[in-house]
């Protein structure tokens, strides 16, 4: 295995290839952060679709490293990996929308999910698989396997706290490309209020789930080994986890 180059190496080879644009200094950036391509995808829930392999979800998060590389700046203080995570997984998402790879019938499911979930919210009545079931005239197999089908939908996560190079950080703490005004500093604080009071609605399991999977950095099959479930029943935990917080957020918002 080939050894990563300390921070001092990275920080000559960045302050390089900002002088000079060398397209073998490039190439040899892509080499070091091709794990954090690798990364990107293991971390991104969603069915590959019919003509496309894992190999071209990387050649599409290889597009996004590019973009980053042209237009990181070292001298602002973000960490590169900071930088690049969303780069990364945007064009990868951008890619798959492209191929429409959610069927029309998956949708109409997902679709008929939230509107049971937002017409229980609205009679102030609590959530759960057998509410759910009766209101949509279905068995528990059906609904977990919309509740899988629903995880998988939420390609773009809420991702709170994301992969650095020193460890793990807030994205608060993130620079990103222009400073927030004012408003959308105060917007964003109140999104992170709704948020927390939402998330603090969800039963216990599903709240140790998300935060597993998006604070921790699980995946679900290591999610699975640590609750003793198996890696799709946390992928049914996820995905009504997430629909349930889509509706609360919903009505606060209503």
């Amino acid at each position: 295995m080939t050894k990563r180059p300390t921070k001092d190496v990275m920080n000559e080879i960045w302050r390089k290839y900002v002088s000079t644009h060398s397209d073998e200094l490039k190439e040899e950036i892509v080499r070091i952060y091709l794990p954090l391509v690798r990364y990107v995808v293991g971390r991104m829930s969603v069915v590959i679709p019919t003509g496309l392999s894992q190999d071209d979800l990387l050649s599409f998060g290889v597009m996004g490293l590019l973009d980053a590389i042209d237009r990181y700046d070292p001298y602002r203080g973000v960490s590169f990996n900071t930088f690049a995570f969303p780069r990364i997984r945007g064009a990868i998402l951008d890619e798959l929308r492209r191929y429409d790879w959610f069927s029309r019938s998956a949708r109409e499911k997902i679709q008929r999910l939230e509107k049971a979930i937002n017409e229980l919210n609205k009679q102030g009545i609590k959530v759960d698989d057998e509410e759910l079931m009766i209101k949509l005239e279905m068995d528990e197999k059906e609904l977990k396997e919309i509740y899988e089908l629903m995880s998988r939908s939420y390609v773009v996560s809420l991702d709170e706290v994301i992969f650095l190079e020193d460890g793990e950080v807030e994205r608060g703490s993130l620079v990103s490309d222009n400073a927030p005004t004012p408003e959308e500093f105060t917007e964003s604080n109140e999104e992170r209020e709704r948020l927390k009071g939402a998330l603090e609605k969800l039963p216990e399991k599903e709240k140790l789930v998300l935060s597993l999977y998006y604070y921790e950095g699980l995946t679900f099959k290591e999610i699975g080994e640590v609750i003793g479930v198996t890696e799709s029943r946390i992928s049914q935990i996820h995905g009504k986890a997430l629909s349930v917080l889509r509706g609360l957020l919903k009505k606060e918002y209503n």
